[in-house]
């Protein structure tokens, strides 16, 4: 005898998956559990759609007030690691990234650089102009007018619904994309923790509604299945308020997301280590957590908002500051590449994430006295994890002469000179390309540029 199963519109899948999924998480239920249920309620052809997803996870690290030259240090250039007198803090120790891949460019690490040893490479594009002293910086991320690239990546996200779209820690430039959700912002890591708490107190609306009948009853059907697999079968329907789903998430999400003492210690934060890298670490720690349960797609932190000018005068505390950077972003990728992903079988969380780092002004890279604002032809950068699908290493670069190089997007070639500012639309749509895994017609919903094939690696089909 052929199942019968409930048949939703296709307007309100989305929500069905994400409110299943959230609702798993808040009983303690592995996501794959979670879509065993989903597929004996709605069936195998939308439970598969729910189980692997068709786009990446996201962190952006934007750094403001001088802030982004820290980065520099673990992914320098050429120039700057090897030229004598330069912006780097140990000059000559500096080590080749693989660059094996076909279309790689060159590019040196920082001994403290937290990525190789899991296998991971960075791209470093020339983008966007100099912004010194902006708290909230953004002309390397914008990837065409009145796209800014984060608000993108988000929009691209809503094919993988989570519970909480987009976060954001303060004020940061998230901006605006057709499509992207609006962005949820916390003070710290300890708000990221309450928010879910606030987002699920809007269920009620969503999960009682009378009109989308067959969302409503397969959601009825999903739950009561839910808590039979959690074996907590006295469960009422009062679930279905928002109040007790607030409730419940509340108490059972915030033992599951904020830092214990043991994570802090493997991120090597003690209670000597400055403000500004434990705020890092605890948010890191806390987005790990959150993308394990599948709660958020995208999380946006002002790391590193000092103004280190006088950071080569105490090369103790640069060594420290930078090593300590280092460690963070690496127990981060450890704890990633340790965790199962639990919207993709046979992948870990690591393979399924893009990082950027972008800032106001990366300093000069080849004066450490006083170290300097400014920086060569006004130039910027933005640095990118791209998880395979982009050419690693430097589009673009500064010379240890003071001129540039940008790139040409189709060729992947570098070249003499150029506009900085110019290359912000292709760097862009390289990074909505790695978020969309490949899937080029979803980045020509934002950018209509021309080829950027020379950034990036082909989808394998």
């Amino acid at each position: 005898m052929r199942r019968k199963y409930i048949d939703i519109p296709d307007h309100a899948r989305r929500d069905f998956i994400k409110w299943t999924v959230g609702l798993g998480a808040a009983l303690g239920l592995r996501p794959w559990k979670v879509f065993e249920v989903t597929e004996s309620v709605v069936g195998p052809a939308m439970a598969q759609s729910a189980s692997c997803q068709t786009v990446n996870r996201t962190v952006h690290n934007i750094m403001g007030n001088g802030g982004f030259a820290w980065m520099t240090q673990l992914f320098p250039f050429t120039d700057q690691a090897t030229k004598a007198g330069a912006s780097f803090y140990m000059t000559g120790q500096a080590k080749a990234q693989d660059a094996s891949g076909q279309g790689d460019h060159p590019m040196l690490l920082g001994p403290a650089e937290p990525f190789s040893k899991y296998g991971k490479k960075i791209t470093g594009f020339i983008a966007g102009t100099n912004e010194t002293h902006t708290g909230a910086p953004v002309s390397a991320a914008n990837v065409a007018t009145g796209v800014r690239l984060f608000a993108a990546v988000s929009a691209l996200q809503t094919a993988s619904p989570t519970l909480v779209p987009a976060i954001q820690i303060g004020n940061l430039p998230y901006g605006t994309a057709a499509g992207a959700p609006a962005i949820a912002s916390v003070p710290n890591a300890g708000g990221m923790v309450g928010i879910f708490d606030s987002a699920a107190s809007t269920a009620g609306g969503l999960l009682a509604n009378a009109n989308d009948a067959a969302l409503f009853e397969a959601y009825y059907k999903a739950n009561l299945s839910l808590h039979a697999a959690a074996a907590r079968p006295t469960m009422t329907k009062g679930l279905f308020t928002g109040k007790v789903s607030a409730n419940l998430l509340g108490k059972n999400l915030a033992s599951q997301l904020k830092p214990s003492t043991a994570d802090l210690q493997r991120y090597g934060i003690s209670t000597a280590t400055p403000a500004k890298l434990q705020a890092i670490a605890n948010t890191l720690i806390t987005t790990f957590k959150a993308f394990k349960l599948n709660l958020t797609s995208s999380v946006l932190l002002p790391g590193m908002q000092d103004d280190p000018h006088g950071a080569f005068a105490d090369m103790a505390t640069l060594k420290s500051t930078v090593d300590t950077l280092g460690a963070i972003w690496s127990a981060f990728m450890g704890d990633l590449m340790s965790e199962p992903d639990p919207m993709c079988s046979g992948a870990k969380l690591g393979d399924n994430v893009v990082i950027t780092w972008s800032g106001d002004t990366p300093k000069t890279p080849l004066n450490p006295s006083g170290w300097g604002d400014g920086t060569p032809q006004n130039s910027n950068w933005i640095y990118v994890l791209g998880n395979g699908y982009l050419k690693a290493g430097w589009f673009g670069q500064v010379k240890g002469d003071g001129t540039i190089e940008t790139f040409n997007a189709s060729t992947g070639a570098n070249v003499a000179g150029g506009s900085s500012a110019a290359m912000s639309g292709p760097a862009g749509a390289a990074t909505l390309y790695a978020v969309a895994r490949g899937d080029m017609r979803r980045v020509n919903d934002f950018f209509r540029g021309g080829d950027i094939s020379g950034l990036t690696v082909a989808k394998q089909s």
